[in-house]
């Protein structure tokens, strides 16, 4: 897998690459036994010679290379068949389902077949979100809308859903963007609906303490995926001032997403992580 880098020259991109960021560290049995549903498990069909993996797609493998069984639900059936099938290919456990998570009947139904399919679950990723990066002045009621019944109302729902059907101890993981907290992309409807999942997932938490369910939210930077490949066509100069001189992998979001999961992280709970390298911060190279 490559990897988009937009350093000097001097800077040597490969001491900050390792097998986890790449998708190729051994497995050790961290999700044994357990049954996890991600939402937006698949992936979209890109056009570049070595594709990059996808946060969804990446944590569903690794989920699975962990011991996990994994449902994959996906808006296409292809994407999440594909998902699957690596899966399986790599001797892991997985099915796909689709849905459309924009239609707010479609979402309990699914949450239920899934469930049923996996004998249970005690894992849940909410991955699926959309952009349309319309400016202020050109945003609609109905591309405003769109964008929050995807980004937001369908995480409300899969999570109000799942808090009854998830196994006491439960984690579940919701997928933010460091968009959440700038406004760099002029792209106000998802920026609004990634802060959004922020104080989404704290209610989540709050209401999942008493089966002692706990919620966590990844917002990450900028991740060498095909939506993150598809925004850099747009704006070649997207990601110039990365940490390190390179983007994040989907492999680095799913081993985030790895750690909140498992019971290492069992105290953890209502927080967000900024998986950007430290570029919030203000950890960036010189443009």
């Amino acid at each position: 897998m490559s990897i988009a880098t937009y350093a000097p020259q001097r800077l040597d991109s490969s001491a900050s690459i390792h097998p986890e960021t790449l998708g190729k560290a051994p497995a050790h049995g961290r999700l044994k036994g357990r049954r996890i549903l991600v939402v937006g498990g698949g992936q979209r069909k890109v056009i570049d010679e070595n594709p990059p993996i996808g946060n969804g797609r990446a944590i569903s493998l690794l989920f699975a290379r962990e011991g996990a069984a994994i449902a994959c639900l996906d808006a296409v059936k292809e994407a999440a068949e594909d998902t699957c099938a690596q899966i399986k290919a790599e001797g892991g456990t997985a099915f796909p389902d689709v849905a459309d998570v924009a239609d707010a009947y479609a979402i309990g139904p699914a949450l239920e077949r899934c469930a049923k399919q996996l004998g249970g679950l005690d894992g849940l990723v909410l991955n699926a979100g959309i952009s349309r990066a319309f400016l202020l002045e050109n945003q609609t009621p109905e591309l405003w809308d769109e964008v929050f019944a995807v980004n937001v109302r369908s995480h409300m729902l899969f999570a109000q859903k799942a808090l009854n059907i998830l196994a006491a101890g439960s984690a579940i993981i919701l997928m933010s963007s460091l968009a959440s907290q700038r406004a760099g992309g002029r792209n106000p409807a998802y920026e609004s609906s990634k802060a959004a999942q922020l104080a989404l997932g704290r209610a989540i938490a709050r209401a999942g303490e008493p089966k002692g369910i706990r919620c966590n939210v990844i917002a990450p930077g900028f991740i060498d995926t095909p939506m993150g490949r598809d925004a850099s066509r747009k704006r070649a100069d997207r990601a110039l001032t990365v940490p390190f001189g390179r983007q994040g992998t989907g492999w680095e979001v799913a081993y985030a997403a790895l750690y909140l999961m498992s019971n290492e992280s069992s105290y953890v709970n209502a927080q967000t992580l900024f998986l950007d390298g430290g570029h919030l911060a203000g950890v960036q190279r010189d443009a």
